[in-house]
């Protein structure tokens, strides 16, 4: 079990009533002498303490973890429309008539 874990940020999960999503500094996480990491949690009931999901990001792998968040938003955010995709055009990929 986790030596300490130090709160860094709660907020609010969007598209939830009480969703939460918490970030903490995680000491020894793996047992002694275990590097430490940060944990991300998402708890739909707004429980922080008790996620029903987590992840441990070694904080070696951040960078490639908040650029690979980036290019989420920037590919697949919820503006995106693929350039190469006309949505309003049917090709006749697709079923139907």
């Amino acid at each position: 079990m986790a030596k300490t874990q130090s709160e860094i940020k709660i907020f609010n999960l969007y598209g939830t009533k009480e969703g939460v999503v918490s970030v903490a500094h995680v000491t020894e996480p793996y047992g002694p002498k275990s590097e430490p990491v940060v944990s991300i949690g998402i708890s739909l009931n707004g429980n922080a303490k008790e996620p029903e999901w987590k992840v441990h990001i070694p904080y070696e792998n951040i960078d490639d973890l908040i650029d690979a968040l980036n290019l989420a938003k920037k590919e697949f955010g919820k503006d995106y429309i693929p350039e190469d995709i006309n949505p309003d055009v049917d090709e006749g990929i697709v079923g139907g008539e």
